[in-house]
């Protein structure tokens, strides 16, 4: 399927392979690939390490967005885990976790092991200070991983959920579905991902200052079968300012699932404005 877009400035693309080929160039050319992930590490190195720069000034977001992500994540436990996860050892991983924000309101909660794994070295030494008050030998942040997504490959069978939030748009398409195609085998029996991004209302809109890419629905959805991963259940986040993409949840299995949950809301309209 091709997907038509428009970049930040205005360009308009007639497909995501027009884009590609002029932002990263053709297959092989791992100079401008390489170039493509520096600058965009390099932008969010200029970027205060607090909750309200990576949000990109819409700190105030926080709230709604963890209330939606809660509401997502205990029904999923529910569903999915032996009595919900009760009496097991949960692990999670939180990838592109900046200073630790989800692990911190959402995660350590859930789960008594939270890796975290992120490019940015400051974001990362925010997370462990702003982690260290929060844990206890039940729950805790393990491991602070300072890799790109694009590098980094998790320990087999270690996660029970995978946590992706406002970051997988850095990644090309090729080395999205590679992610996940090594991440995949580092989940356990019942265990899952869930994705959490901006929604471009059609195709995608290529964000020239910190070098990402927000992607449409089907966009998604035709990068998560190039992966095999499986649709469980997907829910729109509610509450955030209108100005913004709409922001929606995916659930992803590696296993069969026996049917699909969406729950629809008003897409508000397309803006260059992306946060993190």
């Amino acid at each position: 399927m091709e997907v038509c877009g428009v970049d930040s400035e205005g360009k308009e693309f007639n497909s995501a392979k027009e884009m590609w080929r002029e932002e990263i160039g053709e297959e092989g050319d791992e100079t401008k690939k390489t170039q493509w992930y520096r600058d965009g590490v390099s932008y969010w190195e200029g970027v205060e390490a607090s909750v309200d720069g990576v949000l990109g000034g819409y700190g105030h977001v926080n709230d709604a967005d963890i209330i939606g992500s809660e509401v997502f994540l205990k029904t999923l436990l529910q569903e999915r885990l032996v009595n919900g996860g009760t009496n097991q050892h949960l692990v999670a991983l939180d990838c592109g976790s900046g200073v630790g924000r989800i692990t911190k309101n959402l995660l350590i909660r859930y789960f008594n092991e939270v890796d975290l794994v992120e490019p940015v070295a400051q974001f990362l030494d925010a997370a462990r200070k702003n982690l260290a008050s929060t844990a206890s030998e039940t729950h805790k942040a393990t491991n602070f991983f300072c890799v790109p997504l694009q590098e980094f490959t998790p320990a087999d069978q270690r996660y029970d959920v995978i946590w992706v939030q406002w970051c997988i748009g850095h990644l090309t398409d090729g080395d999205f579905v590679s992610f996940f195609n090594r991440a995949k085998g580092c989940l356990k029996p019942g265990g899952f991902f869930v994705v959490k991004e901006n929604l471009a209302k059609q195709g995608f809109v290529l964000d020239k200052e910190d070098r990402s890419i927000t992607r449409s629905d089907p966009y998604f959805k035709q990068l998560f079968r190039r992966c095999g991963l499986h649709l469980y259940q997907t829910k729109d986040q509610k509450g955030l300012p209108k100005e913004l993409f709409a922001v929606k949840m995916y659930a992803l299995t590696v296993d069969t699932p026996p049917k699909v949950h969406r729950t629809r809301s008003k897409t508000s309209s397309n803006r260059p404005q992306i946060i993190k």
